[in-house]
């Protein structure tokens, strides 16, 4: 009996060394078979560039557009309920919020036709044997577009079943409250949380709720302040609630939401997203000062006011180079100033500057040196108008800190300015020339820089050349290379064609001007037009000609660069024959271009 027994130990011993012999290969037939299974899946986001995504939905004929959708999102949550084992809320959440996705799967089962009675078959057979990547129909579920997954999908994992952390976490996300279709929200900003497993999450969301918060509160501060979920920003977490949970509660701000029946998570989501823009704009600093300060005016400005309103009129103030805190509590204390159009109305330029306390002899150096800005412009343009008068800081030093009615005033004051007569003529020509919306639209880019509505605007805008698109380009660029606002639009009135001039060729000029030239920005100021000449074939060959006399001797003037560059071929030869006929001779073979007749 005990030799038996022995013999049975001795035949298990060897089969388990078998087996651990054998298990490298079992690993490696399992990976190379879930290998296999990843090469069938059907990825969507590699097909999904704009225009694929536009040939994608023109592949469906439109007639049956709705119908192949419906059929669609109906097959997805099948596949993803019955054969992927997701639970059936989900499954329909993610087939119906996914639809860019779902339009290219169903593109990719169509083989070049559509046929309504085929079709549900067709898609079903292709999920059969083509399983999907999930997590593309889920990112786009939640609200991430799948032009812009990038890094944000795993790397080796195509199903829930591989790494079920994010689905869990949507899951406790959307049971609290959150809607499902702006968790990416949170997954983009905070994405980290959604790797903690499901009791952490819930944890959290409790610790928040701790505050004095209900749950359609809590919904709306996290979507408005994702980072609340950063483990490493703890102290400003905490005193974030901290301002939160005096303005909700001490200063009035919950109970008049709800006594306005609006106390649903879209309502709360849009209140909180209002604070956020305050909480920017003052980096992040003294939330209840702001907002609950001088009787709590602010609380009344977030009620009254909707979200895009408010980014206007912010995008609007700090266009004048204000900083973030000193509009934030203008548009607090200034309530009057967003009942105002900010967009349309029309105010005179003269008017506006006697109004704000201009004295008259400012006033006239302004009409003899900025003549380009006089007449009439939109309040929209304003703050470009200051810019191009070199005014902006002194404009916003004149409405802040409580003086917000000066300008209120004013508009009152003028309710209807009349045009230049000479710039209506003009422009009714352009409405009635052969390309008027792309004539009107280069007027507008004038405007749009400061320029004000008369007749030298229109004698500007007569020597540009381009689209809008391309003018703006190429104003860009000389703000970029460090000329002031206000001097380019002088630049523009004294030689309007440098804007005919591509952004490459006017940083190569402007470099080659203060690199290797000498000079500074100011001086181009003075000189626009060297912008305008051609750099290889003109400007080099003479400046280099010029510093070569120098150099020798044979000259002991200096020229200026418009004496160099702006002078005619006949009268550069001249001076160069009248310096030394040596000196012609050695510009003709050593300086002058040679694709170029002499």
């Amino acid at each position: 009996m005990q030799i038996k027994l022995n013999k049975r130990k001795q035949q298990l011993k060897r089969r388990k060394a078998n087996k651990a012999k054998q298990k490298p290969w079992l690993q490696f037939r399992a990976k190379k078979k879930n290998m296999s299974l990843h090469r069938h899946v059907c990825t969507t986001t590699s097909k999904l560039s704009a225009a694929a995504a536009a040939a994608a939905a023109a592949a469906i004929p439109w007639k049956y557009k709705k119908f192949a959708i419906a059929q669609g999102q109906k097959s997805l949550t099948d596949y993803l309920h019955a054969t992927r084992c997701i639970p059936y809320a989900y499954a329909d959440k993610i087939a119906k919020n996914s639809l860019t996705s779902l339009t290219t799967l169903i593109t990719t089962t169509l083989g070049g036709s559509f046929s309504p009675p085929h079709f549900p078959h067709n898609l079903n057979k292709f999920l059969r044997y083509h399983p999907i990547n999930e997590f593309e129909f889920f990112f786009e579920s939640i609200g991430i577009h799948p032009s812009k997954l990038g890094s944000l999908l795993p790397q080796d994992n195509f199903f829930f079943s591989e790494d079920d952390t994010l689905l869990n976490a949507a899951r406790v996300l959307h049971e609290f409250g959150f809607p499902w279709d702006r968790l990416g929200i949170l997954y983009v900003e905070s994405g980290c949380f959604f790797k903690c497993g499901a009791s952490e999450l819930k944890g959290r969301l409790c610790r928040f709720k701790r505050y004095g918060f209900c749950n359609a509160q809590v919904v709306g501060i996290c979507l408005a302040f994702p980072f609340v979920f950063d483990g490493q920003k703890g102290d400003e977490v905490e005193a974030l609630f901290c301002d939160l949970g005096l303005l909700f509660g001490e200063l009035g701000l919950a109970e008049c939401v709800e006594g306005k029946g609006n106390n649903s998570v879209d309502d709360w989501i849009g209140v909180c997203r209002k604070i956020r823009l305050f909480y920017d704009l003052n980096g992040g600093r003294s939330l209840v000062e702001l907002v609950g300060g001088n009787n709590g005016v602010g609380v009344g400005v977030i009620l009254e006011h909707g979200e895009e309103e408010l980014v206007q009129a912010t995008e609007y103030f700090c266009s004048f180079g204000a900083k973030k805190e000193d509009v934030a509590r203008l548009i607090v204390d200034g309530r009057e100033l967003l009942e105002l159009d900010l967009k349309t109305r029309v105010v005179d330029v003269v008017k506006l500057l006697k109004y704000f306390g201009m004295s008259s002899d400012d006033v006239e150096d302004v009409r003899r040196d900025y003549a380009h800005v006089l007449g009439t412009v939109k309040m929209g343009n304003l703050p470009n108008v200051m810019r191009a008068l070199g005014l902006h800081e002194w404009f916003f030093g004149k409405i802040k800190d409580g003086n917000h009615w000066l300008l209120v005033s004013f508009v009152a004051s003028y309710p209807n300015e009349v045009q230049d007569e000479g710039y209506l003529g003009c422009l009714k020509a352009i409405q009635e020339s052969r390309t008027p919306t792309h004539n009107i639209s280069k007027l507008n880019f004038l405007h749009a820089i400061g320029f004000g509505e008369n007749a030298l605007t229109m004698n500007v805008y007569a020597q540009m050349h381009g689209t809008s698109v391309e003018l703006q380009k190429r104003f860009d660029c000389l703000l970029r290379l460090g000329i002031e606002f206000s001097k380019v639009c002088k630049m523009i009135t004294i030689y309007p064609k440098i804007l005919s001039q591509n952004p490459q060729n006017l940083e190569q000029k402007v470099n080659f001007f203060c690199q290797e030239m000498g000079h500074s920005l100011e001086h181009l100021v003075t000189f626009p037009a060297f912008l305008c000449f051609d750099l290889e074939n003109r400007i080099k060959p003479r400046y280099r000609f010029h510093m070569w006399i120098m150099e020798k001797g044979l000259s002991s003037k200096k020229y200026s660069i418009a004496s160099m560059v702006a002078t005619s071929n006949k009268n550069f030869v001249a001076r160069a024959f009248k310096i030394h006929p040596a000196a012609l001779k050695h510009w003709f073979e050593q300086f002058y271009p040679r694709n170029l007749q002499v």
